[in-house]
């Protein structure tokens, strides 16, 4: 099963369901569907790692007209499963800035702040395995 992690303005990561409408994706992003797990960043107030759960509904949005450049967006809910027990953020991160190591670490640090948009992004195996340790 694919794993993606989200970077949202996040106001309650205690809710049961959260909806996050008309993401921007990257690295592969566009491709999260129903049954998908999901790592939940919250990127105000840099508190980072907050939740974990599994994607309910994923629908992309369509192409606005007379656009010649667009960055792929999809609105999806989220079931969440279980709450971060350890912080992960960006300074947890920061030791794996411009590191190319293939460390799960340096792999958030490059999706989540090479552009510090809010974004869904898929993430390897290697990755996920390293952000369940956080539950």
């Amino acid at each position: 099963m694919p794993s993606y992690i989200v970077k949202a303005g996040i106001r309650d990561p205690r809710a049961k369901a959260l909806v996050f409408a008309r993401m921007k994706t990257m690295y592969g992003g566009k491709m999260i569907a129903a049954g998908d797990a999901v790592f939940l960043f919250a990127s105000e107030g840099g508190q980072g790692l907050v939740a974990r759960g599994v994607v309910t509904k994923a629908e992309a949005a369509k192409k606005p007209r007379g656009l010649e450049r667009w960055t792929p967006r999809v609105s999806i809910e989220v079931k969440r499963t279980a709450l971060a027990k350890r912080t992960l953020g960006r300074d947890q991160l920061k030791a794996w800035r411009d590191l190319k190591d293939g460390s799960p670490q340096a792999e958030l640090d490059f999706k989540f702040y090479r552009q510090a948009t809010n974004k869904i992004c898929a993430v390897s195996d290697a990755t996920a395995a390293f952000l369940r340790s956080c539950f």
